[in-house]
């Protein structure tokens, strides 16, 4: 049709104000589970000092100074056994990561998490890494966040889309609070647990991870969580060549440690004994190796801490890819409690130790800076938080084009050799699929009038007078309206009627003509053709093309 469209109706985004509660409700949100990180970081304190040093603090300390001997084999069998039985006869959902957790709860239950999984994730996490687990904190605070956010969401009447909101919104304050990095905590919801990129669901989730921080500053203090020395403003090209490199390394160690926590979680499926018993084998793999290597026990912030100085000696750096890498894979295949982002940090820090010995100097801890980032860009299929979170870390902007080279690097790397994430396999392994490709939707960019067809057949040519049967869809609408309309009262077609002339039946449009339009879409995405030729003569134009010399 030639006729201009009234389009004055339709938006760059379809946020209504209905953001806005939602928004001081994600508030809220973010100022508890600021203090939900913090009470849980002090647990974890309080167990470690317990279990190892027969203390009463919450001061969070390194189980690698304990002076047990032996016996502190035996410390992370003890904490196994009880994760194990608060899943068998608490919860089960209190297993694993506490990412894969909170997607699954997204995707599969409406987002509602029940109110026990969230205080005994919380408990089950602060044994499991109190009693030496080489896991971060992160993962259980983002589960228990989430579970925090989903039960105020279900006090209030709000739509599954609003749940999952607030849900993430409590999630991105807790990993916000924990590490005082509002930003990369808002991406990794984005990236991660949204499913979508919309202001109703990134304003509120903003808001929560920004007052998280906020209130962190009284309960915590504020960053850097890892000062750096200072690093060029710009290494030359053999170091941005260099970054290269490390994405690549960083890519092939994210798809080794992915491939090492299934290959582990696939060898405790074929044990003859109940999963309540996994987490206490992984605690002795745990026990052995703190025996050998006591600096792979515990969170490792303090040896994460180091690997950024540049300070770290060759035998830990070895030890950290060796011995700490695999009892983390080990142990997070056995079941138990405990999450990723720290032992990852740690890996990502040795590996750049290593580098650091061959690629050109460019100030201590700057290799050990760029490779953390490029394992987390690659093991999580979140190139834009890999990035913003070690700048966050560190507060080192000078390292931003160095770490958006190695991250995406490393990102391509996994994405071509893996099918899923250390994260999402876990989703994979219990039956659902998901997609982590956000993209505007073709029937959105196409309007009725553009695809419809003008031979109406007789009984369709009637003026529209209403009625379920006799729905009617208008010519400056986009196909996704239509697509809703059919979806919502279960006919085929629609006819497509005049807005300045209402009754007027001015075409008609199918399903198939909407399958047509994704054609058009996949056309876009599979042929490929040569546009431009180089002929001989300047400015020959053929065909609309000019051919140029």
């Amino acid at each position: 049709m030639n006729k201009k469209r009234n389009n004055q109706d339709l938006g760059d985004f379809t946020t209504t104000p209905r953001v806005i509660p939602i928004s001081v409700l994600a508030i809220v949100i973010g100022a508890v589970c600021a203090y939900v990180a913090w009470a849980l970081l002090r647990l974890i304190g309080l167990v470690t000092n317990i279990a190892y040093f027969h203390r009463w603090s919450s001061e969070l300390t390194s189980p690698a100074t304990n002076k047990l001997g032996g016996y502190a084999i035996f410390i992370p069998i003890v904490g196994g056994l009880i994760v194990g039985l608060m899943a068998r006869f608490g919860s089960e959902r209190i297993r694993g990561h506490g990412i894969p957790e909170a997607i699954e709860a997204i995707l599969m239950n409406g987002s509602r998490v029940q109110p026990r999984v969230g205080i005994l994730k919380a408990l089950a996490s602060a044994i499991a890494i109190g009693t030496g687990g080489p896991f971060g904190a992160e993962g259980p605070i983002i589960m228990t966040g989430g579970s925090f956010g989903s039960v105020i969401a279900q006090f209030f009447h709000l739509t599954g889309a609003e749940r999952k909101t607030l849900l993430v919104a409590g999630a991105a304050a807790g990993m916000s609070a924990t590490f005082a990095a509002p930003i990369a905590a808002t991406l990794l919801a984005v990236e991660l647990l949204l499913f979508e990129w919309k202001p109703r669901s990134f304003i509120p989730v903003a808001l929560a991870s920004a007052t998280a921080v906020a209130i962190r500053y009284h309960v915590l203090g504020l960053g850097p969580l890892f000062p750096v020395p200072p690093h060029p403003a710009f290494i030359g090209f053999a170091g941005l060549l260099s970054c290269v490199l490390v994405g690549v390394l960083a890519g092939a160690l994210s798809a080794l440690l992915t491939i090492a926590v299934y290959g582990a979680e696939d060898l405790f499926q074929h044990l003859p004994i109940h999963w309540m018993w996994w987490p206490a084998i992984g605690g002795f793999v745990i026990g052995i190796g703190g025996l050998i290597f006591p600096q792979s026990l515990g969170v490792g912030y303090d040896t994460i801490g180091a690997f950024l100085r540049g300070d770290v000696p060759r035998n830990i750096i070895i030890g950290v890819l060796l011995v700490k890498s695999i009892i983390w894979a080990f142990a997070l295949g056995s079941g138990t409690s405990g999450g990723v982002l720290a032992p990852l940090l740690m890996m990502g820090g040795a590996l750049g130790g290593i580098e650091a010995m061959f690629l050109p100097r460019e100030g201590n801890g700057f290799w050990e800076l760029i490779s953390l980032g490029a394992i987390l860009g690659g093991t999580m299929r979140s190139p834009l938080t890999g990035i913003i979170f070690a700048v966050e870390l560190t507060h080192d902007l000078n390292a931003l084009l160095p770490l958006l080279i190695a991250c995406s690097v490393a990102h391509g790397f996994t994405v071509l050799t893996l099918k899923r994430s250390i994260l999402t396999e876990k989703i994979s392994r219990r039956g659902y699929h998901l997609s982590r490709e956000y993209s505007v939707d073709p029937l959105e960019l196409v309007f009725v009038d553009e695809v419809m067809s003008i031979d109406v057949p007789a009984e369709d040519s009637a003026p529209a007078a209403g009625g379920l049967g006799r729905l009617v869809t208008y010519g400056d609408e986009t196909l996704r309206a239509a697509v809703y309309r059919m979806a919502e009262s279960g006919v085929t077609r629609l006819r497509v009627v005049d807005a300045d002339r209402p009754g007027a039946v001015i075409g008609i449009v199918t399903l198939e003509d909407l399958l047509g339009a994704r054609v058009r879409h996949l056309e876009e995405e599979r042929d490929r053709e040569r546009v431009l030729h180089l002929r001989p003569g300047l400015g020959r134009t053929t065909n609309d093309t000019t051919d140029w010399v």
